[in-house]
């Protein structure tokens, strides 16, 4: 999931909430938009395979 963060970045964050702290993961933060997406897939990837 991406955020777009009050000073212009975007973040992802995991899908799921974390059981622990019952927030979601920081798993980024990026200059662009696109950035954000190519890392998002490529982390969707990784869990796949």
């Amino acid at each position: 999931m991406i955020r777009k963060l009050k000073s212009g970045q975007y973040r992802i964050y995991s899908r799921k909430v974390d059981a622990k702290t019952h927030k979601r993961k920081n798993l980024g933060t990026f200059d662009s938009l696109e950035a954000a997406r190519k890392h998002e897939r490529e982390i969707q990837y990784f869990k796949h395979h």
